[in-house]
């Protein structure tokens, strides 16, 4: 029975993967900001047949607050068998321009915090000698577009922190592995003009990403789409990727 730790419990796409792991029969330690949505969360999971199921109220982005969240998360579940980072924002770019302020907040939602809170499990995981980190991050960190750079760097930031991360915890046996999802009809992303042939559903990513955690995937794209188009993207020459309105 595995053991779950799921920072940012309550967003779509790792409420989708938590089901999965219900019906696994899992135990869970959820960290959410809401306390009323993570009840509800816990709720849901309770209902598909997960095991022990404890909630820990937590901001993310409260630096000072995340070694006493690991303290209670190892002391309920003993071991930390898979650890998923799911929490973030999705700024508006043009505010981010305009306030600096509005931009170290939404780095900090986005890029610090997660890699604050990645430095403190990854020393737990290397004492444990096993285990499993995987962090979501996003297809906008693999290249700076006009349309949201400001997010595409803090996700940047992680996915280069947890690159070499991987190369670390590997040599304990400890897996980092890096999700880059596409476009998610989550609540995130209502109202935003995304061309519809190219937005997941959260089941469908959240299935991806579990079967990549049990493959030991290092990098994975959701859906694996999104790769070649990433591909693509990356491959575009300076010259011409300025001059376009991605």
């Amino acid at each position: 029975m595995k053991k779950v730790l799921i920072i940012g419990a309550t967003s779509a796409i790792a409420t989708a993967c938590a089901r999965l792991w219900a019906g696994e029969r899992c135990d869970f330690f959820l960290v959410a900001r809401n306390s009323e949505k993570l009840e509800q969360t816990a709720s849901d999971l309770q209902g598909r047949g997960a095991g022990t199921i404890y909630r820990h109220q937590m901001d993310a982005t409260d630096m000072g607050a995340h070694q006493a969240m690991l303290d209670s998360c190892v002391s309920a579940l003993g071991q930390i068998d898979i650890v998923l980072i799911a929490h973030g924002t999705l700024p508006d770019q043009k505010a981010c321009e305009q306030d600096v302020n509005v931009a170290l907040r939404e780095f900090n939602n986005n890029g610090t915090s997660v890699i604050a809170l990645l430095t403190r499990l990854a020393n737990q995981l290397e004492r444990q000698r096993c285990g499993t980190l995987a962090v979501i991050s996003s297809v906008a960190g693999d290249r700076g577009r006009p349309s949201n750079y400001l997010y595409g760097t803090a996700k940047a930031a992680v996915s280069t922190f947890c690159e070499g991360l991987r190369a670390r915890l590997f040599k304990v046996g400890v897996h980092v592995i890096t999700i880059k999802p596409g476009f998610v009809d989550t609540p995130m992303t209502q109202g935003l003009p995304l061309p519809a042939a190219l937005v997941a559903k959260p089941a469908a990513v959240a299935k991806r990403i579990v079967s990549g955690i049990t493959q030991k995937v290092p990098t994975l794209y959701a859906p694996g789409f999104w790769g070649l188009i990433m591909l693509i993207i990356r491959s575009i020459p300076q010259p011409v990727f300025k001059r376009l309105n991605l």
